[in-house]
């Protein structure tokens, strides 16, 4: 059989831990970025959490151990807003284990990226692919034709090659919301991460070093465009109000994302993949947009490398069908749950009665917060 080779276009997170991971199997893969990534990765002050089992599949499948700098938290509260008052609800807290491993996107990336030119298997290749042939498995870069085995999508959320794959087969939901993303960097105490159900929307604290957080800020378009001269002031007075006028030293300028909800369930076509962003879109309340994608990251990983040991091919074969069906069930199931939850904490009269009730007595639920813990740990097992 032909030496196989993949395809992966896209050097966001998901390409390059597609590419780190997947790089176990030695498989040849080709990693495809674009020459405009530089200043975007040095602008971006986006932090990402993930689990204890996402961030054991790290230091297992991709190698990255003391190197990695993480914030690792073992306490999350949370709380919501009623009239004036901040109610804590519930907690969550383990005294040896971990509940979240926290760090900064672009460092993250650049670790990735280190690895990535050391594996002997892995190209990088700075190069714009200007079309793809569904049928025949192939991609066109300046005018040259290359043949892969596979060929993976990890091109963000919007692409123009999604459309020839899922043929508008989609969850969608525009929430006209905008996450406001900043780091706050201060001289207090704040070691825990924490998650606030405001009347403007949800607002994240999540520390990555002793005097370093990430605040996400999920707030609507209305209140956004009226506020958008003055976000910073009101960020820091509404950071100063939750955490009892902490002493800031600086906040970095805010970044806006538009928020959606985008759930395919068409995953591919032939032997080509979406996968990352482009295949579920979250709401980021509850922090589990790039757990899922890692999730998909491992059984993808699994099935090329049970494939590659067999001597199987990858083209032409079950296997993506295979990884469709394992991973769609999930992704959907916990897209719509975070979805769900999402509305039911949103600021409307007629429901707070009721959301009050089940919010002061969630805490003496126990196997609420057991299942809660399972589920934002390791996903759902189906």
């Amino acid at each position: 059989m032909n030496e196989q080779k993949i395809c992966i276009i896209g050097d966001g997170l998901a390409g390059l831990s597609t590419a780190t991971a997947l790089s176990e199997a030695k498989i040849k893969i080709d990693l495809y970025t674009s020459n405009n990534q530089k200043n975007k990765i040095l602008n971006d002050n986006r932090i990402t959490a993930i689990s204890e089992s996402s961030y054991q599949f790290i230091k297992k499948k991709m190698n990255i151990k003391n190197n990695f700098l993480v914030w690792s938290c073992k306490e999350i509260s949370l709380y919501f807003e009623d009239k004036k008052n901040i109610k804590n609800f519930l907690n969550f807290k383990e005294d040896k284990k971990n509940l979240m491993h926290i760090f900064q996107n672009k460092k993250f990336k650049k670790i990735l990226k280190k690895k990535i030119l050391d594996k002997k298997n892995i190209r990088l290749i700075k190069k714009k692919i200007t079309n793809i042939n569904f049928k025949e498995g192939l991609v066109l870069i300046d005018k040259k034709i290359f043949y892969y085995d596979l060929i993976i999508l990890c091109t963000g959320v919007h692409s123009k090659f999604y459309d020839q794959i899922t043929h508008g087969r989609f969850i969608e939901k525009n929430y006209n919301e905008v996450a406001l993303s900043t780091i706050v960097e201060h001289e207090s105490k704040i070691t825990k991460a924490s998650q606030f159900f405001l009347k403007e929307g949800p607002l994240a604290i999540l520390p990555f070093n002793k005097n370093s957080f990430s605040v996400v800020w999920s707030v609507n378009n209305s209140f956004f465009n009226k506020n958008k001269k003055f976000l910073k002031n009101s960020l820091v007075l509404k950071i100063k109000l939750l955490l009892n006028n902490i002493k800031i030293k600086k906040v970095e300028n805010i970044q806006s994302f538009p928020i959606k909800l985008n759930l395919k369930t068409k995953y591919f076509k032939n032997n080509i993949l979406i996968l990352g962003d482009g295949l579920h879109m979250v709401h980021p309340l509850a922090g589990q947009g790039f757990n899922l994608v890692l999730r998909d990251i491992k059984k993808l990983g699994e099935l090329i490398l049970k494939s590659s040991n067999l001597g199987l091919p990858l083209k032409n074969s079950f296997l993506l069908e295979h990884f469709s069906q394992s991973r769609k069930p999930e992704n959907i199931i916990l897209g719509l749950g975070i979805d769900l939850t999402h509305t039911f904490f949103k600021d409307r009269k007629y429901i707070l009665p009721f959301k009050k009730i089940i919010l002061n007595n969630i805490s003496n639920f126990k196997f609420v917060k057991k299942i809660s813990k399972i589920i934002s740990n390791k996903g759902i097992s189906i």
